[in-house]
C-alpha cells in the first residue's frame, strides 16, 4: 500500500512546511490538506507552501466543495497548484460539512457534486465550456492560461452508499470516511463496486482510507485523542457505528450532543462511547495496533492509509506522522 497524511491548515506557515517536508523525507507518498472554510487557514496558500517544500508527493485537497467555491474556479485553483508542484496535485472534492453553515449554506447535492467534477475535466482540456449544469452554468467558460494536465486525478470524498456509488461511477479515486474495522469497509467497497458496475468501468478507482487518531505507547492518551472522532460517525455515518457493533440507542444519545463539526466540540459525546468502538473506528495505540489496521486494509485490496493526526499537541500530532512513517516503511 502507499501511504499518507492528512492535516489541517493550523499550523504556522513554517511549522507546517517542515512537518510536510520531514514527512516526504520519512517516505510517505501523500499529503492531503483540509479545506474548511473558517476553521483553519486556506488550504490553496498552504498548498503551494507544500509544493515548493516537496518534490515527491502527491498533494491533494480534503476535500473541496463546489458550494463556496465555483465549481470553474476549484478546477483553476487546482490547476495552478498542478503547475507549481510539476504534476503532483489530486483533486479532492465532496459534498461539504457542518463548516458550510457558518456561512449559511448546505452540503452539495449529488447533481452538483457530479457536475463540478465534469465541468472541471472539460476546462483541464482548455476547451470553452457553455454548460447549463445542475445548481451553477458555465458561458464561453475557458482557461485563459494552458491547463498542465487534463487528467488530473479527481477523488471523490465518501462515507454514505450514493456518494460512494457515485464515486465508483465517475472518480479516478476515493477519500473513504469509513472507520478502521473490516465489516465497514466492506460494505463501502461494495457501494463503490456497484457503482464501477453500474458505470460499466474495468476496475475500481484508487481508495484510501482515511485513519484519524495518535499513535503512541501512551495508550490513554491515544485513545483520549482518538475518542472525538469516533464521536463524528454517529452523527455523519451511523451505518458503520451499527456494524462496528453501537446500538441503536447509543448512536442517537452520542447524536444528540455532538452534531459533528470541530473535533473538539465532541468531547462530552466521546466519553459515551465504550473503548472497542473507538478502536474499531480510529487509531489509538502503539506500532502493533497500527500494523493490525494496516493488514485490515492490505486484506481488503486497499490503495493507501492515509493517517491524520488529532487531539494533544502539536508535538504529538508531528510524533504521530513519524512513527507511522517508521511502521510502513519497516524501521
Amino acid at each position: 500500500m502507499r501511504s499518507g497524511v492528512a492535516l489541517q491548515p493550523a499550523y504556522d506557515p513554517d511549522t507546517f512546511g517542515d512537518i510536510v517536508q520531514k514527512s516526504e523525507e520519512w517516505g510517505l507518498d501523500e499529503l492531503w490538506l483540509t479545506d474548511s472554510s473558517l476553521h483553519s487557514r486556506y488550504s490553496y496558500s498552504y498548498l503551494t507552501i507544500a509544493a515548493l517544500r516537496t518534490s515527491r508527493m502527491t498533494l491533494g485537497t480534503a476535500v473541496t466543495n463546489p458550494v463556496t467555491r465555483h465549481p470553474a474556479l476549484g478546477a483553476v485553483a487546482i490547476s495552478t497548484i498542478d503547475e507549481i508542484s510539476g504534476g503532483r496535485a489530486i483533486y479532492g472534492i465532496g459534498a461539504g460539512d457542518r463548516p458550510l453553515e457558518a456561512l449559511g449554506y448546505k452540503p452539495a447535492r449529488l447533481a452538483l457534486l457530479e457536475d463540478s467534477i465534469e465541468a472541471a475535466r472539460r476546462l483541464w482540456t482548455g476547451a470553452s465550456v457553455t454548460w447549463q449544469a445542475r445548481g451553477f452554468e458555465l458561458d464561453d467558460a475557458h482557461m485563459r492560461f494552458p491547463p498542465q494536465r487534463p487528467d488530473i486525478p479527481v477523488y471523490i470524498s465518501a462515507s454514505g452508499p450514493k456518494t460512494l456509488e457515485l464515486a465508483g461511477r465517475v472518480a479516478d479515486g476515493v477519500i473513504l470516511l469509513a472507520g478502521l474495522h473490516p465489516d465497514g469497509l466492506q460494505y463501502a467497497l461494495d457501494h463503490i463496486d456497484r457503482g464501477v458496475d453500474m458505470a460499466g468501468r474495468s476496475e475500481r478507482p484508487q481508495i484510501t482510507v482515511f485513519a484519524y487518531g495518535q499513535i503512541s505507547d501512551d495508550e490513554e492518551a491515544a485513545l483520549a485523542s482518538a475518542r472525538t472522532i469516533a464521536a463524528w460517525f454517529p452523527q455523519t455515518a451511523p451505518m458503520y457505528c451499527e456494524l462496528a457493533g453501537l446500538s441503536p440507542e447509543l448512536i442517537e444519545r452520542v447524536r444528540a450532543l455532538y452534531a459533528g463539526g470541530e473535533f473538539q466540540e465532541a468531547e462530552e459525546a466521546a466519553k459515551l462511547l465504550p473503548d472497542d468502538f473507538v478502536y474499531r473506528m480510529a487509531l489509538a495505540g502503539g506500532d502493533a495496533t497500527v500494523r493490525e489496521h494496516i493488514a485490515t486494509l492490505e486484506s481488503l485490496g486497499i490503495d493507501s492509509m492515509t493517517v491524520f493526526p488529532i487531539g494533544g499537541t502539536v508535538e504529538s500530532r508531528f510524533a504521530t506522522v513519524e512513527a507511522y512513517a517508521r511502521i510502513v516503511s519497516g524501521a
